[in-house]
């Protein structure tokens, strides 16, 4: 099977002042990332905040430019931003975003809005439009009367509800989710991502679905990219990521996930917040918080590298490279 959606050696600097006279620092939210996702499948991206999760999100679809590296959706290269191609080839990949509420426009009613994409790709006549718009609304769990509501009557999940209707309006092909439900009650998440997962299977597409919450990312990827500082540190299938991970990040990521039931047994604690993205540190950019932290680490950056069977990892010890230097 060939793939939807390929990024290579991406990377993406912003400079940064902290002051209203001081030198810019340059940030580097994405550093050298490559990722492939396949038709009908989901990618999840997870970290802390900070990592560059969103950044690398909207860069997937050219929302944000890459500085370097190559975006290719269906073997073609990403269009200039705003362009004519780029504007078409919008239609094959939308982005669910984090905040319904500030995603809407307050002053047009759900349906107005949820039909707008297909306005802008002129899809069909007016009454077919009319309804695909009554047909997304039930797709979603939206009744019929909510649609001359204005964002402010409908409660957050229903918000969300209606910001994934008008992004499916136009059938597209791959999904983007950043924090889709980090704005919900806990209540509400579960009914969200479960909906997601129904349209997905029903629409056929693939998602990219970025979350701080490893819950949610375990119940919906079938392989997980673990982002800290601008990197991908570790990847995988969801299951062995979970199961067994390898990199010391995500080693306390998952030991923090709670177990219904079950106490937390054998939590890391991370010591200190991460670095500053403007001033990071040498070598591997994880060693001062690392409690495995050797020599190697502070001095050499580790290389994303095979560590098992369509698995990788960013680790001098997964590597086995302290070995070897001690041998």
């Amino acid at each position: 099977m060939t793939p939807l959606l390929e990024a290579k050696n991406l990377s993406r600097v912003y400079q940064v002042r902290r002051g209203y006279f001081a030198r810019p620092n340059p940030v580097r939210a994405v550093d050298d990332i490559s990722v492939v996702v396949m038709p009908g499948e989901t990618l999840g991206i997870v970290g802390e905040s900070g990592s560059g999760k969103s950044t690398l999100g909207r860069m997937l679809l050219g929302i944000d430019p890459a500085q370097a590296g190559e975006v290719k959706l269906e073997h073609k290269p990403m269009p200039p931003l705003r362009s004519a191609q780029w504007r078409a080839l919008r239609a094959k990949m939308q982005l669910v975003y984090q905040d319904p509420l500030a995603a809407l426009d307050r002053r047009l009613t759900i349906a107005a809005q949820i039909g707008e994409p297909l306005d802008i790709h002129q899809i069909g006549t007016k009454e077919q439009r009319t309804a695909q718009v009554e047909e997304l609304m039930a797709a979603v769990g939206l009744r019929r009367d909510q649609a001359g509501r204005y964002p402010h009557e409908l409660s957050g999940g229903q918000r969300q509800r209606a910001v994934i209707a008008r992004a499916l309006a136009t059938r597209p092909s791959l999904l983007v989710c950043d924090e889709p439900v980090a704005a919900l009650d806990v209540s509400i998440q579960a009914q969200v991502v479960n909906m997601l997962r129904d349209l997905q299977e029903q629409y056929g597409m693939a998602m990219v679905f970025i979350s701080h919450d490893l819950k949610v990312v375990r119940n919906v990827a079938d392989r997980v990219a673990v982002m800290y500082l601008g990197k991908i540190v570790e990847e995988g299938s969801s299951d062995t990521i979970f199961r067994s991970p390898r990199h010391p990040y995500t080693k306390a990521l998952v030991s923090s996930m709670p177990v219904p039931g079950k106490q937390l047994q054998g939590r890391i604690i991370l010591q200190g917040e991460p670095p500053n993205p403007a001033v990071r540190p040498t070598g591997c950019a994880f060693h001062p918080r690392c409690p495995l932290a050797i020599d190697l680490c502070r001095t050499n950056a580790p290389a994303l590298r095979r560590v098992g069977v369509q698995r990788t990892a960013a680790c001098h010890l997964v590597a086995g490279d302290a070995a070897a230097v001690a041998a």
